[in-house]
């Protein structure tokens, strides 16, 4: 848990004077060496300010890789954690433009209002409304939204976000994940409820950031979901599965593989099950291909490998092979095929002189650290070892190191 900012926190890191103090907490180390001393002065020039400026700025350096103009914003720890990456928060705000052109757009939790600054930016939005339960953070997001220059209007107001308080045309809420006890994993355990925000704005344009680990097709089954679920991944790591329903979402599942690029540049990658999943199981082509974690998560990896010309090594496995490597998808060329015994393993590994080896598994009870121990490799040449199932059969792969597929 991070300090619990007060109103007069946020009065004062606006005011002139606050500003003046957080750029003095800025040129400060502030690291685990330097603290007491940091402190000491904050303590001795800002009091009773100064556990709320080491709070700020330490937020804003943590926020650097996630945030735009991370440095001007006030953020707490918990918002920190929770707030979406700017490339996926802007893919979001470019398909809500999309789907729903020059709509009202109403974030009901907008916290300290990173998303909502996103979607206030974005051209082709009528208007944004942000609203949250906590006084403190509407204050914040109040701030925040000056930092950056908007192109639609902007409302901020305290509200419940279980409270109509508001007629706009598109809802978008991200329910907390964490409590006071940490991270929480069950849908009735999020604040406010996934099934009572689909109550509450049933009959509307509804949509709902969630945890990467969401089982949406448990939701569709048990509670029956029949919108859109959406897996998106950023530069390989899967972040969320946005939820989309009402008017016009058709139960699709869809994969988004956002990668970034120089100048802030962001490409996307598109698949959903609107597409063939026939593809066959059959002996290895020339590469042993990983599709991205957010086609993994939705369901989709047939899909992919029937638009990319691809096979499966076993129906149930999502390892993929083929003679080429797509985007979206990270390939391993293969120079070796063995048993995943220890012994054989060992002696491949070291007549092909390897050093660094990254493995990795799937369909196998195998920690691969703990074999990596066991194998011991102490060459000069970094290698991959793909250990899968094929049939009831253990196999490894052992390959050149991963390459990721491009356009």
């Amino acid at each position: 848990m991070g300090y619990s900012f007060t109103a007069d926190d946020v009065a004062f890191l606006r005011s002139g004077q606050g500003h003046a103090a957080l750029r003095a907490a800025s040129s400060l180390p502030l690291s685990p060496a330097s603290m007491i001393a940091d402190i000491g002065e904050l303590r001795g020039r800002y009091t009773p300010f100064d556990a709320a400026l080491i709070e700020t700025v330490t937020c804003r350096r943590r926020a650097r890789t996630k945030l735009r103009h991370a440095d001007d914003l006030l953020l707490t720890d918990d918002a920190v954690q929770q707030a979406t990456a700017w490339p996926v928060a802007q893919a979001r705000s470019v398909e809500i433009v999309r789907r729903y052109p020059d709509a009202v757009v109403h974030d009901v939790t907008c916290s300290v209002g990173a998303e909502l600054v996103e979607l206030s930016s974005r051209l082709g939005v009528a208007g944004v409304i942000g609203s949250d339960i906590d006084p403190v953070r509407v204050a914040m997001a109040a701030h925040n939204a000056g930092t950056v220059e908007l192109s639609a209007p902007t409302v901020l107001l305290r509200a419940d976000a279980l409270t109509r308080a508001s007629s706009a045309d598109v809802v978008l809420a991200d329910p907390a994940r964490r409590t006071g006890s940490g991270r929480v994993f069950r849908l009735d355990q999020l604040t406010p409820s996934l099934f009572e925000l689909f109550t509450v704005y049933a009959g509307r344009p509804l949509v709902v950031k969630c945890a990467p680990g969401l089982d949406h097709q448990n939701l569709r089954e048990q509670f029956g979901f029949d919108g859109e679920a959406q897996v998106t991944s950023l530069d390989g790591g899967v972040r969320e599965t946005c939820l989309w329903s009402g008017p016009g979402t058709r139960p699709v599942r869809r994969a988004t593989v956002l990668r970034s690029g120089e100048g802030g540049a962001v490409a996307r990658y598109e698949i959903t099950d609107d597409t063939d999943d026939d593809v066959p199981s059959a002996e290895p082509g020339e590469w042993i291909i990983d599709p991205d974690g957010a086609i993994v998560r939705a369901g989709l990896v047939r899909h992919y490998a029937h638009r990319h010309g691809l096979w499966q090594l076993d129906p149930q496995i999502a390892y993929l092979t083929g003679d080429s490597v797509p985007e979206a998808g990270r390939g391993f060329r293969i120079i070796g095929q063995t048993t995943v015994s220890d012994k054989v393993l060992r002696k491949a590994l070291h007549t092909l002189d390897c050093g660094a080896l990254e493995i990795l598994v799937r369909g196998l009870d195998v920690d691969p650290d703990a074999l990596r121990k066991r194998l011991k490799p102490k060459g000069t040449r970094p290698l991959s070892l793909v250990l899968t199932r094929i049939g009831r059969k253990g196999v490894a792969f052992i390959c050149e190191p991963g390459v990721r597929g491009e356009r």
